[in-house]
């Protein structure tokens, strides 16, 4: 009996007594002041960047073993502390993507559904996140521009899980038969070049296949998709037999912010569709990125009530404009793990008709443990998970605690930083070009070149393969030596920002360039001459490590 009572102090109390709440409390506010104990603003990392050999994950692996009895909370606690160290924060000096500081409400929303385990599944089980989750869909169809009395939504895991849903709904939406028959083999899936990779993931595990993904050119100069390209290959594809059933529009690109033309999407996808005798074309907006930005629909720039300076108005009008039209596609999503400002994992996804959903639903007598019984009206065996987190009360907590001015202040700081950011990068060196300067938002991405910037040229298809490969060579090197100092500042970066043109070859070329990722609430334009100060010193370092004459 006394091994079990043991046994029992490893759980909260199921009487809410005093001494088990203050062993509890204790054991959090011991965690807390010790991770925040190795914060630093200066830097980006909990206390020291761990250098990590090549045979560090298989020394882990030789040496992890579960002990044969359970240590004290007070040692799994430092123990936890220990793993934290190294681990990147979002300091004023994080900016390399969209991986935001939790806030506050998103941690208690978060830690209220830990507390409750809350199994977002059925009602009956997870009663809490049931009625956050209602509540959130109902407060993002209406900033979204939905009827919120016939949509419907819930939390999956990411944009990923979004996408995969929402590609499920098109399936069955002009197959309704097809969970229990497989699909035909000439379905066909439309996207961005500049797409996040989920889709290609969900073409796969849907059976449509990877190369029934048709990619469309995106312009090089905003990043958004290319109408004309778009209507031209669906119109191909249905001549040649296809049927075009999924078209993702890109509302808020990972890397350079680009949005695309959804309502100029749908004017295609529906002239086609009639043209044709088809069925109508599943449009999703994956906003995962961008979403939040819908904050502004209605905000009324003309009073600017939140006295915006002029280039940040420009710039938010500037957003507006695409993310008015979100609600013209079938479905949205919102990953408030980026720039809501929630821990992970804590996707929305929201559908224009809820009803769609019922093409998805199981069998009540397929659903043994849920949704055949006589109490509880709300399950979910619609969605791909079995069991749910319910982070719909980490959403909810964030929605309620920032409401939608605290929003539309941070989105706009994001912004702000990135328009001074550009302007003091492009003052200060005279070899870098920002390559999605025609995108306002909360980033930006730059090429660094040997000599004057070329990135016009690049555009315009007017450079060589050769020529362009070696630019992205030169700016490799600068993201590994930016990188090696990334305890300091960390910048982003990535191989494939874009596709450009050639000027000596048929193929298409990747683009490589340094992104700048505003996203803790830190980052000020007080900030963003440490950001210069460090290129420049990474930069030289680089310059004299390859004797190249510095184009500072």
């Amino acid at each position: 009996m006394k091994e079990l009572q043991q046994i029992q102090r490893l759980f909260p109390s199921e009487d809410g007594n005093e001494d088990s709440q203050r062993h509890f409390l204790s054991l959090i506010e011991m965690l807390v002041k010790n991770i925040d104990s190795l914060k630093n603003p200066a830097q980006t990392m909990l206390g020291e960047l761990k250098e990590k050999s090549d045979d560090y994950y298989e020394s882990i692996i030789k040496n992890s073993e579960t002990p044969s009895k359970g240590i004290a909370l007070e040692e799994v606690v430092d123990t936890l502390v220990s793993l934290s160290e190294g681990h990147p924060y979002q300091t004023r000096n994080y900016v390399t993507n969209a991986i935001p500081m939790a806030s506050i409400p998103g941690l208690l929303g978060s830690l209220t559904a830990s507390l409750l385990n809350s199994n977002g599944l059925w009602d009956v089980y997870g009663p809490a996140a049931a009625e956050a989750e209602i509540k959130v869909v109902t407060m993002m169809s209406k900033l979204v521009g939905y009827d919120e009395k016939s949509s419907s939504g819930y939390t999956t895991w990411g944009g990923q899980g979004a996408v995969f849903t929402s590609l499920r709904l098109a399936i069955a939406k002009q197959f309704p038969h097809a969970k229990e028959e497989g699909i035909p083999n000439n379905l066909y899936c439309f996207a961005s070049e500049n797409a996040h990779y989920s889709l290609l993931k969900s073409v796969e595990a849907t059976g449509i296949g990877s190369s029934h993904l048709i990619t469309v050119k995106a312009n090089p100069h905003n990043h958004a998709m290319d109408l004309q390209d778009l209507h031209d290959k669906m119109e191909q594809v249905i001549v040649q037999g296809g049927i075009p059933i999924y078209i993702a529009a890109t509302t808020g690109a990972t890397d350079s912010f680009g949005i695309d033309d959804v309502k100029g999407m749908k004017e295609i996808a529906d002239q086609l569709t009639e043209k044709y005798s088809l069925n109508s074309v599943y449009i999703h907006a994956d906003s995962a990125m961008g979403g939040m930005y819908c904050v502004f629909n209605e905000y009324d720039f003309e009073q600017n009530p939140l006295s915006f300076e002029e280039e940040v108005k420009q710039g938010l009008m500037q957003i507006r404009e695409k993310m008015k039209y979100l609600h013209v596609a079938d479905s949205v999503c919102f990953d408030f793990h980026k720039l809501g400002q929630t821990p992970y994992i804590s996707n929305l996804i929201v559908t224009k008709n809820g009803e769609d959903f019922k093409l998805l639903d199981l069998q009540e007598c397929e659903t043994p443990y849920v949704g055949n019984r006589g109490y509880g009206n709300y399950h979910t065996s619609y969605t791909l998970e079995c069991s749910r987190m319910g982070s719909a009360i980490s959403i909810y907590a964030a929605l309620l605690a920032f409401g939608i001015e605290g929003y539309q202040q941070i989105l706009a700081n994001y912004v702000r930083v990135n328009h001074t950011f550009r302007n003091k990068l492009l003052a200060n060196f005279s070899n870098v070009a920002v390559t999605n300067n025609h995108n306002p938002g909360p980033a930006t991405a730059f090429r660094f070149y040997k000599g004057l910037p070329k990135w016009e040229e690049e555009c315009e298809g007017r450079m060589s393969l050769k020529e362009i490969n070696e630019t992205n060579k030169w700016n490799s090197l600068i993201f590994e030596q930016i990188g090696a100092e990334r305890d300091k500042v960390f910048f982003g970066d990535t191989t494939r920002h874009c596709l450009v043109d050639v000027v000596d070859k048929e193929e298409v070329s990747p683009i490589s360039v340094v992104k700048f990722f505003s996203i803790s609430p830190y980052t000020t334009v007080e900030t963003i001459d440490t950001f210069i100060h460090f290129l420049h010193e990474q930069i030289k370092q680089v310059e004299d490590n390859e004797g190249v004459l510095s184009g500072v």
